[in-house]
């Protein structure tokens, strides 16, 4: 039960990043013509955020299958630390591109060039409306299965929602005031710039948590803690150490029991409890109960 819900959450995972690295490939096309046949150095900066989106879908894709592979004798916990270094890649690749619009946008500023067409409003009001629901879509596929990486892939469609309404806005006052506001355009892509370093923030701080086994699942541990003791034989559980790796949270697991069973015994209801956890909650990977005696000081 818990390895086909796991699997069937990798499929979604999978599924997911496709639906994103053909949207972005798109979007990057049509951002740039439009930017080029537009004259909009702010479009042109979107396309720059789209072409590494696209890059960095690629990569969730690759650290999504590479991370679910199973266990083996090297590394008795899976593979699922590598999505988290996959998500480092990711905020690699929107700071870079953050500071690229940055640097183009200054330039822009100090050169005098013609107003954009108001044409490319529509595109990018388009544009925004698309990115806004894969954000949505993403977001939620994310939290269906645990993924950090397709987190991270979201938060790139937040990041080029964020950057297209800069744009439009800066397109707009450009156009609507005319001669002089030419540089309100730039000054938006350098604006969007600021937020796609503080969405990289959001992306990299979970993932750091992560991989540094930071406990931030307070209420995992109290399902675990609710599960436990509906297990005849169960009187509490103490300590409950969580450790996430991909898309599987590892336990670590003190449970209470009479003090007077036998060792056959205690064995019998750590392989029950464990069992039960694994019934109710599926996204759990390697499961260590550790019996503690009711009279134990």
């Amino acid at each position: 039960m818990a390895t086909a819900t796991h699997d069937n959450n990798v499929q979604k995972a999978i599924r997911t990043t496709w639906f994103s690295l053909v949207g972005n490939t798109l979007l990057a096309l049509i951002k740039g013509i439009a930017g080029i046949l537009g004259n909009s150095y702010a479009l042109i900066a979107d396309a720059i955020e789209s072409t590494t989106d696209i890059f960095s879908s690629f990569l969730v894709l690759v650290g999504i299958k590479y991370s679910n592979k199973p266990a083996d004798e090297n590394h008795p916990y899976g593979h699922g630390r590598a999505e988290a270094l996959i998500t480092f890649i990711v905020v690699g690749f929107l700071i870079t591109s953050a500071t690229i619009i940055a640097y183009e946008s200054i330039l822009n500023i100090q050169t005098p060039h013609a107003l954009p067409e108001k044409w490319t409003l529509i595109v990018l009001g388009a544009i925004i409306i698309w990115k806004e629901i894969s954000f949505r879509i993403v977001m939620a596929k994310s939290r269906e299965t645990n993924s950090s990486a397709l987190k991270a892939d979201a938060w790139h469609h937040r990041s080029d929602a964020i950057t297209s309404v800069a744009a439009f806005t800066g397109i707009s006052i450009a156009i609507f005031c005319g001669p002089g506001y030419e540089s309100a355009d730039d000054w938006a892509a350098l604006f969007a710039s600021f937020f796609i370093l503080y969405n990289s923030y959001l992306i990299f701080r979970p993932a750091l948590g992560e991989i540094m086994d930071e406990h931030v699942y307070d209420d995992l541990a109290a399902d675990i803690k609710r599960i436990s003791v509906t297990v005849p034989g169960i009187l509490d559980t103490e300590k409950c150490f969580i450790r996430k790796a991909g898309m599987r949270y590892h336990i670590e697991l003190h449970a209470v029991v009479d003090s007077n069973i036998t060792v056959k015994e205690g064995h019998r209801l750590a392989h029950e409890l464990e069992d039960a956890l694994r019934l109710q909650l599926p996204e759990l990977g390697h499961v260590l109960v550790h019996i503690e005696p009711d009279d134990y000081s």
